[in-house]
């Protein structure tokens, strides 16, 4: 049985935009679910761009004032609101807190029950707790934006990020022929997941694909339309495309925003737990260095490759 939540908690909290300084550690009192949602004893929480983003007032979300941050969690069910059947106290469970990507970096957190599943029971909590966002948004690039399906051509630009390494083991394992764009020194372990060609940052190439996965942005994402064939899709999870570019490539360029769903979270598990798909986790910190945790998101302190976790309790 789950223990019963306490009067209060302690909350990573932003009471104005700003930079990492704006965090504090406030106590605050502890959530009660309404339909449709849960209660979570949060043991570990993922920290994430988007994080950054909402703490320094750039959400393209509404962010009302003061907030909670954080989103990707993994933990324990401790209350169960109305309407929610998929799950009971005590359930290992791991997903996203809610639409806004707020409130994970708590003790407790309520979620809504249709961005949670279970908990892939071969992973710890901190590794679950590094999946949910990045995962979903490569399986959605992938599948739902870009429809690609068994023998069409991918190319992954910033393969070795986050999401650009489930997106190459995500690709391999649907029969995709996986193109990742890598430095030199990443090459070997992107190749390691199964990417069929690695390309320089350079973009040296030839080849055309069926789509583009752009998890950079910036000035080079124009180049990226010379790869994408006629009738292609140049899908991109940090800036919309130029559309008169698009038009001029026959290409079809679009922006997404991740649309975490317990479904899409059941499925990643079940790979999960066959040994198909490999986490990447970097450094692991105590919830009261969420400060630290925003410089090295900021790229002012560095910290080792792989997703950022805050460990909130056992």
């Amino acid at each position: 049985m789950a223990p019963s939540p306490p009067p209060q908690m302690t909350a990573m909290r932003v009471h104005q935009f700003g930079g990492p300084e704006m965090i504090i550690a406030e106590a605050v009192p502890a959530p009660r679910p309404d339909h449709g949602e849960i209660l979570v004893r949060v043991h570990a929480c993922g920290v994430g761009p988007w994080d950054g983003w909402i703490r320094a007032g750039k959400s393209v979300l509404p962010q009302p004032l003061p907030l909670t941050l954080g989103s990707d969690v993994s933990g324990e069910v401790v209350a169960i609101g109305s309407g929610v059947s998929d799950f009971t106290v005590g359930t290992s469970v791991y997903g996203v807190t809610n639409k806004r990507f707020t409130d994970g970096y708590a003790e407790y957190a309520i979620c809504l029950g249709t961005m949670m599943a279970r908990k892939p029971a071969a992973l710890s909590d901190i590794e679950a707790a590094s999946v949910p966002v990045i995962a979903v948004m490569a399986w959605q690039m992938l599948f739902d934006h870009a429809r690609l399906v068994e023998a069409q051509s991918v190319l992954v630009q910033g393969a070795a990020g986050n999401v650009g390494r489930f997106a190459v083991q995500l690709g391999v394992q649907a029969g995709l022929r996986v193109t990742a764009v890598a430095s030199d020194a990443d090459a070997d372990a992107i190749r390691a997941l199964g990417a069929n060609v690695i390309v320089g940052r350079d973009l040296a190439t030839d080849d055309r694909f069926d789509a583009v996965m752009d998890l950079v942005g910036g000035p080079k994402q124009n180049d990226l339309f010379r790869l994408v064939r006629r009738g292609g899709s140049l899908i991109s999870a940090v800036a919309e495309p130029d559309q008169d570019h698009a038009r001029e490539a026959g290409v079809r360029g679009a922006f997404m925003l991740v649309n975490v769903r317990t479904e899409t979270l059941n499925e990643l598990a079940r790979r999960f737990d066959e040994g198909r798909l490999r986490v990447f986790v970097g450094t692991v910190l105590p919830l009261s260095d969420a400060i630290m945790a925003h410089h090295m998101l900021d790229g002012v302190v560095p910290h080792a490759p792989g997703k950022i976790i805050l460990r909130v309790s056992e």
